[in-house]
C-alpha cells in the first residue's frame, strides 16, 4: 500500500461515523436473547460472526446454550441504532445507550432474556 493510500484510509476511518445501540443476540430453538448495548454495532455484529464460525462463544451468559445448540442457533439482531453526535463526549454517547437499553428492556420483560 502507497504511503499516500494508507494516510487516506487512516483519515476516513477517523471520519466515519459511530454508531452504537442496542442488540440482542436470539436462540432461535427456545427463543430467549440476551440484550447488549454497545457504541460500536458493526464491531459487535463482526464479533458475533466470527464466533459462530469459530465455534466460540463471547458472551458467558450464553455458553451453555452455545455448547449444545452451536452458533448457528443463535442470530444477532440490530433494535436500534444510534449514531455518535459529533458534540457528544463519549461518557454522553454511552449514557444515551444505556437509555435506550432501559426502554428496550421494558419493552421486552425479562421472561424470555438470559
Amino acid at each position: 500500500m502507497e504511503k499516500k493510500d494508507r494516510k487516506e484510509k487512516i483519515v476516513a476511518y477517523k471520519e466515519r461515523k459511530i454508531v452504537g445501540g442496542v442488540f440482542i443476540i436470539k436462540n432461535i430453538i427456545n427463543g430467549k436473547m440476551l440484550i447488549l448495548t454497545s457504541t460500536d454495532l458493526y464491531g459487535c455484529k463482526n464479533r458475533f460472526e466470527f464466533s459462530q464460525k469459530t465455534g466460540s462463544c463471547v458472551y458467558m451468559k450464553l455458553q451453555s446454550d452455545w455448547k449444545k445448540l452451536g452458533g448457528e442457533a443463535f442470530t444477532f439482531e440490530i433494535l436500534e441504532k444510534l449514531e455518535k453526535k459529533d458534540t457528544q463526549t463519549p461518557k454522553e454517547f454511552k449514557e444515551d445507550i444505556k437509555v435506550l437499553e432501559e426502554i428496550w428492556l421494558e419493552k421486552l420483560g425479562s421472561h424470555k432474556l438470559y
